[in-house]
């Protein structure tokens, strides 16, 4: 099966996680913008960060060949804290970037305020740059977190195509389905959805508007939970064309309204560098006399 992951945060894991990655199909994938694991304490956190997703991340990817693309965004959980706000003021010169593919993930953590400004003005970015939106539902209160995050598309006046509304799951899938937004399921074990509950989601729902995702990160997660849930499907009696709709087409159908998806096979392993860095040297140093 090929694979496009729309949701994954691999600046949290290592180079065999992009071996397996490949191996189990996955040939492109989404990184969207999120917290770092503790606070951050300055908008330059974020420059360097964002710098490394549109970069470097993208060079560690292709080494494994695989196509990186990501979104940008200040995310829900920092957009509480004053300390990180201002970093909103210079989002515009890295969503018109090569390889941002959308504005996210934006939405909702717990709810404030300060979250509901955030996002309301990244809606408002989006917009302006014509990009999609990638949306982070809040795992508290989820009901309640999707219902206003559906209002304040709505009122955005962003076409609902354009929205992929994330972290879905059997309490939330009906009212997101309604609203004409694309349907975002992380695959993620304990804390959100398995691949089992997503077949039965698919039989139910059908296939259109639906991608899947790993949201794999630092905490307990897998960077191949897209590849579980397609032998999930498979075995369930779904054809490999559904698998191929679900995990590869519809995801490249959505993010393909930035304009900037670069999916061309790359061959793995190749050879290069990144402004400076020694990850090669190993290739080339001299041999021991």
């Amino acid at each position: 099966m090929r694979i496009f992951d729309p949701h994954v945060h691999m600046t949290s894991r290592t180079t065999d996680d992009y071996r397996r990655m490949y191996d189990a199909g996955v040939r492109a994938l989404v990184e969207p913008a999120f917290w770092l694991g503790q606070p951050r304490t300055n908008p330059g956190s974020f420059h360097d960060y964002f710098d490394g997703l549109i970069g470097w991340e993208r060079f560690r990817a292709s080494r494994f060949g695989i196509r990186h693309h990501c979104a940008i965004a200040l995310n829900p959980k920092e957009a509480n804290d004053p300390r990180c706000a201002e970093v909103l003021r210079t989002l515009p010169r890295y969503l018109a970037k090569d390889g941002v593919v959308a504005v996210g993930e934006v939405g909702f953590d717990a709810m404030t305020a300060e979250e509901e400004k955030a996002f309301a003005h990244q809606l408002s970015l989006a917009a302006e740059h014509g990009l999609p939106v990638l949306v982070h539902t809040p795992h508290r209160d989820k009901a309640a977190g999707t219902r206003r995050t559906l209002e304040l598309v709505a009122a955005s006046g962003i076409p609902p195509e354009r929205v992929l509304v994330d972290h879905l799951n059997e309490t939330t899938v009906d009212m997101v389905d309604g609203s004409g937004c694309t349907l975002g399921f992380s695959i993620y074990p304990d804390t959100k959805m398995e691949p089992e509950r997503m077949v039965r989601i698919l039989q139910r729902r059908g296939l259109d508007r639906v991608v899947v995702n790993s949201a794999a990160d630092w905490g307990h997660s897998d960077p191949l939970a897209t590849a579980r849930t397609g032998e999930a499907m498979l075995r369930s009696g779904f054809t490999r064309d559904d698998v191929d709709r679900v995990l590869w087409r519809n995801p490249v159908e959505f993010f393909a309204r930035s304009g900037r998806l670069l999916l061309e096979e790359l061959a793995p392993y190749s050879g290069g560098a990144f402004a400076g860095n020694s990850i090669l040297r190993a290739q080339h140093a001299e041999p021991d006399a």
